[in-house]
This record gives structure tokens, sequence and C-alpha cells, in this order.
């Protein structure tokens, strides 16, 4: 008989791809579920982009296979990127690394650094693809905690005592999905003296830093950062694009090449249309049109999330950032999911328990604000007719 890999035993379908066909069970049985889950931005990326696309798709040359390296364009207009909003220099030939998106490049990171067996450091709440793909590729998996008392940053007093013999990379995500928390500057510091101390590479992933966010920060402002990080960033949230899949990495020459001695092996590069509406979307001033809308839109639905999770008993830091909203459940509820099944077929929406992203979330919900202002309107006219 037939036998998958060893390997897919140690991971689950993803949360929201199981959860995802629930729902739509639901929605077949006319429930109309409104969705505040998933942080995927409902809103188009700038007209500039999209004309840029069209007008390199019906170019009769544009549709061979691309370097993987990425276009000089691209690569160049993520150098400006980085030097414009993060004060950051980097050699668009030598020290960036276009992605498809940030799952590739956790995949090409963990091929590139670690041996099966290595071990992996691993935020506790987190995102799942740090867990899930480390140990799909063989690598252990090592969590340390970020804790709400602490401003979900970490704990480098309980990291210095763990054993780190093995561990080759560290995860880290700031500012955080899921819990909200910002960057700061000395943690970031404290990031590269431990990166240095402990031959570990640090692995920075920050899609989130422009969305309700006025101090947008790069862990590579850090003198000597470059040296041993790394920092992803991604086009998904900043610019609306994430089905797009355009994102990056940065860090030494060293590290791209035997990044991109990966990636030249599993891919054939990104359509050149993609790359060159990506170059123009960093290029031309529509970021600060993305910014101001954003926080502007993300402000609105913000603020009736905080209503939703004031109705449910949740309290939350109004100080986070990003496209979320995460609170922790009244102690009256056993676990989690004894309250967000019950938003869920009670009042008809669709929130994330926090377990999904590790134990330290597990009294805690998410709500994402990757919805129309009028369906986080209905989402809370729902949750308050229900009795809590």
């Amino acid at each position: 008989m037939f036998q998958p890999a060893d390997r897919l035993s140690l991971v689950q379908e993803y949360y929201f791809s199981r959860k995802l066909k629930e729902v739509a069970q639901l929605n077949a049985q006319g429930m109309d579920i409104i969705s505040l889950a998933i942080g995927s931005p409902d809103m188009p990326p700038s007209p500039q982009t999209i004309e840029k696309l069209c007008e390199v798709a019906h170019l009769p040359n544009a549709h061979g296979y691309q370097p993987t390296m990425g276009t000089p364009e691209l690569r160049q207009a993520m150098a400006n990127f980085y030097q414009k909003w993060y004060g950051v220099d980097l050699d668009p030939k030598t020290e960036i690394q276009p992605l498809i998106g940030s799952k590739e490049g956790i995949l090409h990171v963990t091929l590139a650094f670690c041996n099966p067996g290595d071990k992996v450091l691993v935020p506790n709440p987190g995102y799942p693809t740090y867990t899930s793909l480390s140990k799909i590729l063989g690598a252990q998996i090592v969590n340390y905690n970020l804790r709400e008392d602490n401003g979900w940053q970490p704990d480098f007093d309980e990291l210095e005592k763990m054993d780190l013999s093995g561990v080759k990379l560290m995860w880290t995500n700031y500012p955080n999905m899921p819990t909200g928390g910002n960057a700061r500057r000395e943690t970031y510091e404290r990031l590269v003296q431990f990166a240095k101390a402990h031959d570990i590479v640090v692995v920075n992933d920050n899609p989130y830093s422009f969305i309700l966010n006025e101090h947008p920060m790069s862990l590579l402002q850090v003198e000597g950062a470059k040296d041993c990080c790394i920092e992803f960033n991604s086009m998904s949230k900043s610019h609306n694009m994430p089905g797009w899949r355009v994102g990056m990495l940065a860090t030494n020459k060293t590290f791209v090449s035997w990044i991109l001695k990966v990636k030249s092996n599993i891919d054939s590069g990104t359509f050149r249309g993609i790359q060159l509406a990506a170059a123009e979307a960093y290029n031309t001033n529509t970021l600060e049109w993305h910014r101001e809308a954003n926080i502007q839109v993300y402000r609105r639905r913000r603020d009736i999330a905080e209503q939703i999770m004031t109705t449910l008993g949740c309290t939350f830091d109004p100080h986070q950032v990003g496209m979320f909203l995460w609170g922790k459940i009244p102690e009256k509820y056993k676990n989690v999911e004894d309250l967000t099944e019950r938003v869920l077929h009670e009042a008809r929406v669709f929130i994330t328990p926090g377990f999904i992203f590790g134990s330290n979330g597990e009294r805690y919900i998410r709500i994402s604000l990757c919805a129309k202002d009028e369906k986080v309107k209905e989402a809370l006219q729902r949750i308050q007719a229900v009795e809590w």
C-alpha cells in the first residue's frame, strides 16, 4: 500500500485550511458567516501598480523565465525602500533577495542553514509556519516565551538560561503577529548581541511595520545586524498585494548567496510583470498613499474591533499595532474555543482562537481588520445581540 512520507505525521493541515471548510459548509446552509479571522487585505494595490502589470503583460517578450535572483529593477526598488523608510543601506546586487512571499523565505532559509536535527528557536505565541516548516525539514523546535507582561518581547534572561547547543536559527517577528507587540530598539539591539554571542542567525519577519504604526523600524538599523541577521519584508500588507506573492529578504552577501543556491533549485523566477509592477509600487509615492489610507481604514475598523472585544468581555492592549486585535478572554471560559465556537455558531462571526499560535496564546483571541467597514459593523451588531 502507498504511504505518505513520515514527515507528514509531524504536522497537521493548516488550521485555516481546515476551518474554512467548516465555514463554507455553514455558508452553504445559509448561515452567512462574517470572517474576521484571516489577515488578507481586502483593498487593492495602487492604480499605478496595476497599470504597470497590465503594461508589461502586453509586451511579447515579457513572458519567458526570469532570473531567480530577481530583476535588477525590483532589487533596486527594494534597496530604495529600505533606505527611504528605515535608513538602511543595502547593495541591491548582493544584499537583497526577492521572494515569493515570506513562507517561501522560511523554507529557503531553513534549508540553507539547518541540517536535520539542528535546533531552531521559535516564539510562543508565533506564526505557525515557523514551527510546521521546521518540523517538515527535520529541525528541532525550541520554543521561547513571549508574554503579555513583557510587552510580548523576548525574555533575554530566560533565553540565556536555556540550552542553546545546536541552535542555528532564531525566528522573531516585530511588529509581532498575533499579539500586536511593536518593534523596540532595545529588543533589536539585544537580538544582535544575542546572535553574535551564541553564533545564532536571527531572522526577523517584518511585514507589519506600516499598519497602524507611525514609526516603522528594521532590525537592520542596528549596527552589525547585517553580519548575523536576516530580515524578511513583504508587499502583502503594506501594499495590499497578498495574492501577488512578492516579498524579500535582506542580509549580507554570503547569506544571500547560500539562500539563492537553494532557491535557484526550487523555482524559476517570478513573472516579469509582477516584478516590475512591484518595483513601480516601491518607487512611486504610492507607499505614502497606502500608509495613510491603511492607517485611516484600519483605524476605523480597529475602533469597531475594540467594541467587539469589550462586548465579549475580553481585555486588550490599546497600543498594539498591525492589522489584528489580540485580546485575553474572560476567566469564566474554560478554554478559548468555548468562546470562539459560540461566536461562530450563535453570532455567525469567525474569529481566531489564539491556541493555534502556541500554548501562550491559549487564553486569547485574534480579530482581523481585513473586512469591509460595513461587515465589521455588522459583526459587532450580531455579537451584541447575543447574551455573553
